[in-house]
């Protein structure tokens, strides 16, 4: 035996005995639609990611891309992650979907999690949240507490998760207010704080003294807090730098549990491809504290809805309900199905105006 494999001998011996070779660590991606620091969607996201490291230590690398524009950009950040050696990469952008399938296809050993799209494969997962539950407690205050009874909503995207949230904030809005009708502003953006601060400053212009949004910066708050007497609700995450008001509760998208356990299940070798949908029960979607600008029999009424959800006791979308020309959609006590609401494509009666195409 030579001096030079006697060395080497030598050197795995006290590798070996040092720890030197422990096991590689599990590289995790994560690209982003928006800047981490959007105070919403992208924030919230991004919580998870840290979550993760802080359940892992050492174990974990975690990498991210902010800001990446939905379509052939975000193909090639994924392809880059992907080369860079990501065992597991989340897509969390509707917009992604198409890209992660490409891309999943490209790189079969890497595991690929997509939020709220509907494509699968054998190494591509999706997953998103009943987020139309949190709507509905939303509308539900936002009923009760209108004295205009306009009710303005800023959208981002016509997509099913959108027109869900709005269908769901309606039908609980009309039940605490009959004579409450909805605005809506279509913004086409997720993160943009000046187109933002426009739509909601157009819907107070037409009269709405509260707003809804699905859009992910704290611009919208901002224009109702300078307006004065308007009520908001925090998307995706608290925002409650505008607390007590005008945002008086929040819908907050709590991805942490199900990332770690994402990431556990590859480190252990039991990853599978799993559509996952969670609502307010098993605690992905979380009601933010409602403010006492709520009156307290509002925020009792509001607290007791957010229970017969979590419970199953009740479904948003529970008939009776008609779409929005008239025609019968859910029978009396009969609830939606998870097909009809993922590819939910029309408004509910009372909704004026149309979906844009």
């Amino acid at each position: 035996m030579n001096r030079r494999t006697l060395l080497a001998g030598a050197a795995v011996a006290l590798a070996l005995a040092t720890g030197a070779y422990a096991q590689d660590k599990t590289k995790v991606g994560f690209v982003y639609v928006g800047p981490i620091g959007d105070g919403g969607w992208t924030y919230e996201h991004d919580q998870a990611r840290l979550a993760v490291e802080e359940e892992f230590g050492d174990a974990v690398e975690t990498v991210y891309v902010e800001s990446v524009a939905e379509g052939p950009d975000s193909e090639r950040v994924m392809t880059q992650m992907a080369l860079d050696g990501a065992d597991l990469i989340f897509t969390t952008s509707f917009g992604y979907m198409d890209p992660t399938i490409n891309v999943a296809k490209k790189f079969p050993d890497v595991k690929f999690e997509h939020a709220t799209g509907y494509k699968r494969a054998d190494n591509v997962s999706t997953y998103s949240a009943r987020f139309y539950e949190g709507r509905a407690i939303q509308g539900h205050i936002a009923g009760k507490m209108t004295e205009s009874n306009i009710i303005g909503y800023i959208g981002s995207y016509p997509i099913p998760e959108v027109i869900r949230g709005i269908n769901s904030a309606f039908i609980h809005a009309k039940k605490a207010n009959p004579d409450v009708q909805f605005k809506i502003v279509w913004a086409y953006t997720w993160f943009d704080p000046a187109k933002e601060a426009d739509a909601a400053r157009t819907l107070i212009d037409q009269g709405a003294d509260v707003i809804l949004q699905h859009t992910d910066s704290t611009a919208p708050q901002a224009a109702a807090q300078e307006a004065g007497n308007v009520i908001t609700f925090g998307q995706a995450s608290d925002m409650a730098q505008y607390a007590p008001k005008p945002r008086v509760s929040s819908i907050i998208d709590n991805w942490a549990p199900y990332y770690i356990d994402r990431v556990k299940a590859v480190m252990d070798g039991t990853w599978e491809s799993t559509d996952t949908w969670d609502g307010i029960g098993p605690g992905m979607v979380g009601i933010g504290e409602i403010t006492d600008a709520v009156p307290a029999e509002v925020k009792e009424e509001a607290l007791a809805l957010k229970e017969q959800i979590a419970s199953g006791d009740y479904h948003p979308f529970t008939g009776p309900i008609n779409k929005q020309d008239g025609s019968a959609w859910l029978a009396d006590g009969e609830t939606a199905d998870d097909g009809t609401l993922a590819g939910m494509n029309f408004y509910v009666e009372g909704i004026e105006g149309d979906i844009p195409q």
